[in-house]
This record gives structure tokens, C-alpha cells and sequence, in this order.
């Protein structure tokens, strides 16, 4: 289950990409703008202030997301449902997919798939973290393989469940998209006070450490959370009051269609 308070502990350092991403698609005026795993909705609700004749709609999987969403009383309409099983309507002129995709399995086949199904013209954008070799992850990698958990975490714990952004800009150059595809490291400072958890562990409850929660009883979380903090707190000291945190992202804005080749 999704908990929208713990997923936005960190608002600020989790919506800058999402304002990166979309700084590099210039839809002057697009009919319907679909924001597909929306969260919260608080960044779909910009969507609709930066193109307020669109029609702008959001997707997610998890019903307390779209109840946090639609308490907005944004000039969005949200629903819950499962990207993979989404098709653009007609006249869907841009598609936003923002730390959605890592999810996925396969999910290089859905960007073939909306490449194809949108109208020539559109522009389908999308982030996913590119820091699953990254101390935080590789710690829990480690942690979930040890013999107390490794037969219920080790199949929920991908090593590489995102392409590198080159491979991305292959598969969509090949879909007939114009692609403009980059990364970026982020450095996260993050406040640590002395009597609260680490901060990436807490960063990691809003995301990455989800699945595992879901899979373990009441202790089993708690002996779990505590090995990791452990671990964390090695790979990221404490230095003036915060922990510098290093976030690699990867990001994509695809044009499809017969007016690709316009310059992105």
C-alpha cells in the first residue's frame, strides 16, 4: 500500500525532476495531457496551470493516491487504474510518466506500444531513478538476501529494472520518436536531526523499501528497518547536520510521428 504522507516527506527533492522533465517539452497547445502514475496529484495539478485549455487527466494504481488527489479539487479528473493496461485517447497530445516505469516489468514494450498509439505530434515524457547500484540499494539488496528474509524479499528486489538512457533513446528512435535523453545526479541534502531515523531511510519508506514492508509481519518490518539503518548510516555519515545524497535519474522526451524530425 501507498502512503501518501510518507511518500511526500521528501515534496521538494521528489518533484524537481518532474519540473526538469517537463522543461523539455515545448506542446505549445495540446487537446488532453495525461499524467499516468500521478501520486498525490499535486504535480498533475500543474500540468492543468501550464496548459489550462487542455483536457488533463491522472492515473495511479493505488486508491489512497487517487483520494489524496482528487481532495485537490484540481481542474483534473483522476481514476485509479493500471498503466499497463492504459491506451491513449485520440487526441492525447502529451504523456507524462514520472518514477512510474521502475515498476513495470517489461515496460520498454508499453513505450513501443504508446509510441505507436498516440497521434503523430505527440510527446511522451518520462523519469525513472537510475541509482539502483547505489550504497542505499545495494545495502538493501544485501540486507533482503541474508537467510531470515532472502525466500520472501530477494524476488521483490530488482537489480537493473530501468535501461540506461542510451538504450531508451535506441528503442524510441526505433519506434519513429525524435528523442532527447539525459541523467542527471542530484544531491540531496538532507536534514538529520539526532533523535529521528536516517534520512535515506526514511526516503526509502516512501519508495524503494514499500514492497518490502507489504511482505513482512510487524517485527519482521522493525528487525528489517534497523539492519538497514544500520547499513545506511555507514554509507552515509552524518556531516554538519545533514546527509549529502546522491539520486541519479534518468530522463526521456520523445516526439512521435510524422512531424519528428522538428527539432526538439
Amino acid at each position: 500500500m501507498w502512503d501518501p504522507t510518507t511518500y511526500l516527506r521528501y515534496g521538494d527533492e521528489r518533484s524537481r525532476p518532474f519540473h526538469d522533465l517537463l522543461a523539455r517539452v515545448p506542446a505549445q497547445r495540446p487537446r488532453a495531457v495525461v499524467d499516468l502514475g500521478c501520486g498525490p496529484g499535486a504535480l498533475t495539478a500543474t500540468l492543468a496551470e501550464r496548459w489550462p485549455d487542455a483536457r488533463v487527466s491522472g492515473l495511479d494504481s493505488a486508491p489512497e493516491m487517487v483520494e489524496r488527489a482528487v481532495a485537490l479539487a484540481a481542474p483534473v479528473s483522476f481514476a485509479v487504474g493500471d498503466v499497463r493496461s492504459w491506451h491513449p485517447e485520440p487526441d492525447v497530445d502529451v504523456v507524462v510518466c514520472n518514477a512510474v516505469l521502475q515498476w513495470v516489468p517489461d515496460h520498454q514494450a508499453l513505450l513501443t506500444r504508446w509510441a505507436a498509439e498516440l497521434p503523430a505530434g505527440a510527446w511522451l515524457a518520462f523519469q525513472v531513478p537510475g541509482n539502483f547500484a547505489a550504497p542505499s540499494h545495494r545495502a538493501l539488496r544485501e540486507v533482503a538476501g541474508r537467510d531470515r528474509w532472502r525466500d520472501t524479499l530477494t524476488p521483490l528486489l530488482r537489480e537493473a529494472p530501468v535501461d540506461e538512457p542510451v538504450d531508451y533513446a535506441a528503442l524510441l528512435v526505433g519506434a519513429g520518436c525524435a528523442v532527447d535523453a539525459w541523467e542527471t545526479t542530484y544531491v540531496h541534502l538532507l536534514p538529520a536531526a539526532a533523535d529521528a531515523d536516517h534520512p535515506v531511510l526514511a526516503w526509502m519508506e516512501g519508495t524503494a523499501l514499500r514492497p518490502v514492508r507489504a511482505a513482512l509481519d510487524a517485527a519482521g518490518w522493525a528487525d528489517f528497518r534497523a539492519e538497514l539503518g544500520v547499513r545506511l548510516a555507514e554509507a552515509y555519515p552524518v556531516r554538519q547536520g545533514q546527509v549529502y545524497f546522491p539520486f541519479r535519474r534518468i530522463f526521456v522526451v520523445a516526439r512521435t510521428g510524422a512531424r519528428a524530425e522538428e527539432s526538439l
